[in-house]
This record gives structure tokens, sequence and C-alpha cells, in this order.
């Protein structure tokens, strides 16, 4: 990715700022059931925390010598994380050719649209990141049969994860966002991906949008051995609190509960601000 002179001087200063351990990172943190919840002071001390996360988990697989999957949601929150990750500072550390990198969901447009999960992840991380091309698995989701695009990357994940028959694939991490709705991946409030319990790839309906999405189904995420929640902004407060204090069953986002993994919440500030004991 080429940079903007101003943002790639905000990330080298973030980077600088790690580095020499002066960025303040709030290590507040609860655990309720399996939960762990992180809250930082903003955005920029919350992906670097993911980024160091990826990268600890990272060196692991690769000192077992086995391949690192993990799965990038889009929106706006993550982009930073993807920044970092491809800057010197973490690029140098991960070692690329064991990561495979999948897409938890993409919008149906072509992938250099600029609503594109796929173009932001592109710009912000792989054309940084010396990860090689193959090792980046793209959902073909401009397919005008959205049906047979999501059969081809259940088949990808397949062939990639290698899963015992019967079994679902296990990613390694998946990082996930929340909406103000609760929505998480593309798994919409009310829509019809949420009750599906075969298929690993779904297309699935954002009505509120009017658009259509592949996704991820819930069983594929929760299969997970690391899911990680990525939320940041005072627009998410409300939901937040009600996602991780209210009754169990009302968000898509209360459905991600990995059956045999971690769950984590790295939150802002902002998003925080509503939580028992903020």
């Amino acid at each position: 990715m080429v940079f903007s002179t101003d943002n790639r001087k905000s990330i080298q200063k973030l980077a600088r700022s790690g580095e020499n351990g002066g960025l303040t990172i709030d290590n507040r943190q609860s655990a309720i059931g399996n939960r762990e919840i992180r809250i930082f002071d903003g955005l920029e001390q919350l992906s670097w925390a993911a980024a160091t996360r990826f990268e600890e988990q990272a060196r692991v697989k690769a000192i077992e010598k086995k391949p690192f999957s993990v799965a990038l949601s889009g929106g706006l929150t993550p982009k930073l994380l993807y920044e970092l990750l491809g800057s010197p500072t973490f690029a140098g550390r991960v070692r690329w050719p064991n990561v495979h990198l999948f897409q938890v969901d993409e919008r149906c447009v072509p992938p250099d649209d600029p609503q594109s999960n796929y173009r932001m992840i592109r710009q912000a991380l792989l054309d940084s990141a010396p990860l090689p091309e193959e090792n980046f698995h793209r959902m073909a989701a401009e397919s005008t049969d959205r049906e047979q695009a999501a059969r081809e990357y259940a088949g990808e994940l397949g062939r990639v994860l290698q899963p015992a028959p019967g079994e679902w694939p296990r990613l390694d991490l998946a990082f996930l966002g929340m909406g103000p709705d609760g929505h998480t991946a593309s798994l919409f409030p009310g829509s019809q991906a949420l009750d599906e319990r075969t298929a690993w790839v779904v297309p699935n309906l954002a009505a509120q949008l009017n658009s259509f999405r592949l996704t991820l189904t819930l069983p594929v995420l929760n299969a997970a051995a690391h899911v990680i929640f990525l939320v940041a902004g005072a627009d998410k407060a409300e939901t937040l609190r009600q996602v991780l204090e209210g009754p169990q069953g009302h968000f898509p986002a209360q459905l991600i509960q990995p059956a045999r993994g971690r769950l984590s919440w790295f939150v802002d500030e902002s998003a925080a601000q509503l939580l028992k004991g903020q």
C-alpha cells in the first residue's frame, strides 16, 4: 500500500511508541465465563494489542512448524490493525509464508469497488506485508452465482485447513467486528444465515442495506481456536452493554461462543463507557 504522508507518519509514530515502551495500553480486564474483556484508551492501543496477539500466535505456530490460519473482517475498526501488521515493525516479525489469511465476509461487489472488504485489506495489509499471493484466500463475492461462490470458498477452507471428516474447519484466529445493531461478520439480526447449521459459507441478505454478502457461518466461527472482537466508538456503547451484560440470544454477536476455543473482546473506552465499573 502507498500510505499518505500523514498516515505513514502516524503508523511510524505508533510503532516507535510501542517499541520504546511508550504506548500506554490499559490492561483493565475481566473474565466472564470464558470471555476475556480488555479495555483500551483508544483505537491505537487496541490495534497495537491485537497486532501483538497476532504476532505471538503466529510465532507459536511457526515454532510448531504448523500453518497459522486467520480470518479477517472488513469495516473501519480493523484497518489500523492491518496497517500495523503491514508495517516494517510487525511485518518483519511474522513468518508470512506460514500464514494463511481468509475473509470473514465480503460484500457482493467487484474486488476493486470502494465498498469491497478485500480492497481495504489489500491496501492496508497485502500491498505491504510479504505474504505469498497464494496465501490470501479471497471471497469471489462478485460472482453472479452467489451460491456457487459460497461453495467454492467452503472448498478452499477445506483444502487449506483439512478438517477431519464430519468436523468443521478450525481457524487459529478470527478477528470480528460488531455493528451498532449487534451484527457480526455479515450475520445480521433476523437474517436467514443465523439459522444455518450445515454450510460453512453462505450468501446472506443485509435487508437494512438492501445488499447481499458472503459470510462464514456461526458453526465455522464457533469452531475457531480464538475469536477476538474489535469494537471501537461511542455508537457501539449501548449495544456492547447489552451484548456483554444483558440477556443472551438477542444479538448475533452474542451467538459467537467458541465451543473449544477462546473468546476475547478488545474494546476502546468510548465503546465501553456504559459497562459496569467503567
